[in-house]
């Protein structure tokens, strides 16, 4: 027997953010398992990332505002939700999760919540404004979002922690389960000539490999500013090779402002810029990176990070990565704060490291993903889950 599972998202644009991808891999476990997955979005039909989605996906935008509202999302919920076991709500604070709300509540149909790191108090502190935009519909909408769910479905301890510090009335059944990726496939040395044969001039460089979305949260600009400190301050022949590799969408306002710090602070040949990567590319890059770097401010889980830590490439995070202790458990990389004197002292760490020490951390981050953050890992939470809730699944005709 096998579940009927719907995920309900915002988008499933890849540019978006990793709760898309996140949602592709683990379909692709949970179908292999013998359940059937299903995606409701509020996409307009003729985007072409609808028609590229792997998952079998039903559009109902065109919506409307940031907030994404569209009249045909409830109704489509309403009158289909009989053919699934259970709804999954990705995210929170959209018209997707609210909208499910209104169509499942005091309804047969369960549903989980996965908030992504939505209820992290960063955001709280960071955008005030936003915030307490947020208060005025959290006791009408998004607290009885999670109020009436099965259970609201965290990726670690901390994720858990944090939740309870952003809303007062904040009320939920919680439950934990791992939160992972998938591992590289295909000729590591073929994807790592794919990224070189494009970017030639790292060929002979000890990359240091950023990738992801250039967002204000992930510290690009204490990054930039250490990078130029670490230059000054130590020799020149210590750091001649390294180069800073920055893959992921910057053709944005924050990403054209940090463009033009790199070029303030001097670091222009100093800095590859890609854009987003993806397929052989994106794993080539991995395979050609002597470490990854994220110094975020808020970090839910991190899937670049996780597959960073897959192609045996240690990580060099901040302690607002939710999962930095399993990172600093297992000497799989370094963790310092999330500040300019953090991100400094990662750097230094880094290139002071002898390279036998060095070494060894490779097959140390490799282990750390397979013991913790393999997707077939969440897969099997995510099914614990339903089950310690006691839902039952589809008999196996019902499926076909």
């Amino acid at each position: 027997m096998g579940y009927r599972i719907l995920h309900t998202i915002r988008s499933v644009n890849p540019a978006s953010g990793g709760t898309i991808e996140t949602v592709k891999q683990l379909t692709v476990v949970n179908e292999r398992q013998g359940h059937r997955v299903e995606l409701v979005t509020l996409d307009a039909p003729d985007n072409p990332w609808v028609k590229d989605c792997p998952i079998q996906c039903h559009a109902m935008g065109p919506s409307l505002l940031d907030y994404g509202y569209s009249p045909r999302y409830v109704p489509w919920l309403r009158a289909n939700r009989r053919r699934f076991d259970v709804v999954i709500i990705n995210g929170l604070w959209q018209y997707s999760s609210f909208g499910a709300w209104r169509a499942l509540a005091g309804t047969p149909t369960p549903y989980f919540v996965f908030p992504h790191g939505m209820l992290d108090p960063w955001f709280k502190r960071t955008y005030p404004l936003k915030h307490i935009k947020k208060w005025l519909y959290w006791p009408w909408a998004d607290h009885r979002v999670l109020r009436d769910a099965c259970a609201v479905l965290f990726t670690c301890e901390e994720e858990r922690r944090l939740a309870r510090q952003s809303f007062w009335l904040y009320h939920c059944n919680e439950f934990v389960i791992s939160l992972g990726t998938a591992g590289p496939t295909g000729d590591a040395a073929l994807q790592r000539q794919e990224f070189l044969d494009r970017f030639a001039q790292l060929a002979d460089k000890r990359c240091l490999l950023f990738l992801g979305r250039v967002h204000v949260k992930k510290g690009a600009d204490l990054l930039f500013r250490a990078f130029a400190k670490v230059l000054a301050r130590l020799p020149a022949q210590s750091t001649q090779e390294v180069q800073l590799v920055m893959a992921g969408p910057h053709d944005h306002a924050y990403g054209r402002e940090m463009v033009r710090l790199v070029q303030k602070l001097g670091l222009t040949d100093r800095v590859t810029w890609t854009g987003m990567l993806t397929g052989g590319q994106k794993w080539g890059a991995f395979r050609s990176a002597d470490a990854f770097i994220l110094p975020s401010h808020q970090e839910n889980f991190g899937i670049a990070v996780a597959e960073a830590l897959a192609c045996g490439v240690p990580v060099l995070i901040s302690n607002q990565v939710n999962i930095w202790r399993a990172i600093q458990q297992d000497g799989a990389g370094f963790v310092e704060t999330d500040d300019l004197p953090g991100t400094t002292q990662l750097l230094e760490r880094w290139l002071a490291a002898d390279r036998d020490a060095w070494n060894v951390m490779k097959p140390r981050a490799q282990t750390c993903f397979q013991d913790r953050f393999d997707i077939e890992r969440t897969a099997e939470s995510l099914v614990r889950a339903f089950e310690i809730h006691r839902l039952e699944p589809a008999p196996t005709t019902e499926l076909d």
